[in-house]
């Protein structure tokens, strides 16, 4: 099992900025991937933004040129810096992992953190 501890969320005005932080422990050295998802009320979860342990990087579209994810793997966190924030950016950010397990892949989610983005 992997324990994912979220903090950074809270407040802020269109075109601020939030940095989210993740921090894993229990079998960190069978994740292969971390990463952000979002779900804003009635939508589904969406992928925000990942990074493997190879250091590829994906983003959503709606988010590139503004959130930018790093990783310090001595400290087992996964960092995403928001700027540019905008209201469509309202949703409960949440921190996800993928790990390897003999041939089977898995999921693990923290536990969400708010993000709220004003007019």
């Amino acid at each position: 099992q992997v324990q994912l501890v979220e903090s950074g969320g809270g407040l802020v005005q269109t075109g601020g900025s939030l940095r989210l932080s993740c921090a894993a422990s229990g079998r960190i050295h069978a994740i292969i991937a971390m990463g952000w998802y979002r779900q804003a009320p009635g939508n589904q979860r969406e992928l925000v933004a990942g990074i493997t342990t190879h250091g590829d990087i994906d983003y959503a579209d709606s988010v590139k040129g503004r959130f930018t994810i790093s990783r310090d793997s001595a400290k087992n966190t996964v960092y995403l810096q928001m700027n540019g924030l905008k209201p469509e950016d309202t949703a409960v950010y949440y921190c996800h992992t993928k790990t390897t397990g003999g041939l089977q892949l898995y999921d693990h989610w923290g536990q969400g953190t708010q993000v709220t983005v004003s007019t």
